[in-house]
C-alpha cells in the first residue's frame, strides 16, 4: 500500500467490502506512517467498525481489521502468526541484530507488507510477525540468517519477551508541550524535537503531528521515529522554580 490519499481510497475500498459482503476483511501489515493516515479517517469506518492490531499491544507495524461483533454478530482473529528464529547450534551463531533477521526474510522473496514487528529476544534469536499466508512458507525456506543456521518455529503463545516492557520514570519540564516533553525524554534539545515533529517524525495516538504546542493528555502513546516510544500517564504537580512534574512509561 502506498501512502497519503492512495491509503486512504484503499482502506475505504476495503471497508466497503465488508460492509457489502458482511464479512471482515483485513489490510496486510501497515507501517507506522501507513497507520496514521487511517486513524487520521478512522471515524469514516464507523459503519462497518476497524481496529488495528500488530500481535501484541502497541506493535509499530499493524493490520487494520475491518468489521466488528456487533456487526457481524461473530469474531475473527487477525491472519497474524507469530514465529521463533533461532540458530540451530548456538555455538557456532552470528551476533544477528533486526535488519539481519529482515533482510533474510526479504530475501526469500517476500514482501515487506507480509512482516510485521521484529523482536530481537538475544544475540542470535528473534520472534516475527507474520501474516498467515506466509508463515509456513518462511519455516519451510528460512535456513540461514547470515552465516548461521536457523530453525523457524511457531508459537502458539506469545512470550514474555515479545510482549512491551516499560520503565515509569518522572521528568520535569518547563510546561506541558509535545516539543518539551520529547526533548526531555530523549535528552536532546528543545531545537531537535521541534525539528523532529516539524518532519513528520513524531506521531501522538499513531497519528503524525506537525504542531510542537499541543499538550498532552494521561494515556497518550508518544512514538518519535528512530528514538522509540513512551506513554504519558499525568501531571504530578510543579517545583519551587514552577517548572512542571510529568510521570510517563517509556517502552525498553
Amino acid at each position: 500500500m502506498d501512502t497519503g490519499i492512495d491509503i486512504r481510497k484503499r482502506l475505504g475500498e476495503l471497508a466497503d467490502k465488508a460492509y457489502r459482503e458482511n464479512r471482515y476483511v483485513f489490510t496486510d501489515f501497515l507501517n507506522i506512517s501507513q497507520l496514521s493516515s487511517y486513524y487520521e479517517v478512522k471515524n469514516d469506518f464507523a459503519n462497518v467498525g476497524s481496529a488495528a492490531f500488530g500481535g501484541v499491544e502497541n506493535a509499530e507495524r499493524c493490520v487494520v481489521r475491518f468489521g466488528d461483533a456487533d456487526m457481524f454478530g461473530y469474531e475473527e482473529d487477525y491472519p497474524i502468526t507469530l514465529l521463533k528464529i533461532s540458530p540451530v547450534n548456538r555455538r557456532f551463531a552470528d551476533k544477528l541484530n533486526h535488519r539481519d533477521f529482515l533482510g533474510s526474510i526479504i530475501g526469500l522473496g517476500l514482501e515487506r507488507e507480509k512482516i510485521g514487528d521484529i523482536i530481537v529476544s538475544d544475540e542470535s534469536s528473534c520472534y516475527v510477525f507474520v501474516m498467515n499466508t506466509v508463515a509456513d512458507y518462511i519455516m519451510e525456506n528460512l535456513g540461514f540468517v547470515k552465516h548461521t543456521n536457523v530453525k523457524v518455529e511457531f508459537c502458539d503463545e506469545t512470550p514474555t519477551e515479545v510482549k512491551p516492557k516499560l520503565s515509569e520514570i518522572d521528568v520535569i519540564v518547563s510546561s506541558n508541550r509535545l516539543d518539551a516533553i520529547i526533548a526531555k525524554v530523549y535528552n536532546m534539545s528543545r531545537e531537535v524535537s521541534v525539528r523532529h515533529i516539524a518532519e513528520g517524525k513524531v506521531f501522538l495516538n499513531g497519528i503524525v503531528m506537525t504542531g510542537n504546542a499541543k499538550p498532552l493528555k494521561n494515556g497518550d502513546v508518544v512514538s518519535v521515529r528512530g528514538y522509540g516510544k513512551f506513554v504519558f500517564n499525568r501531571e504530578g504537580g510543579n517545583t519551587r522554580k514552577d517548572r512542571l512534574y510529568v510521570n510517563i512509561s517509556k517502552y525498553v
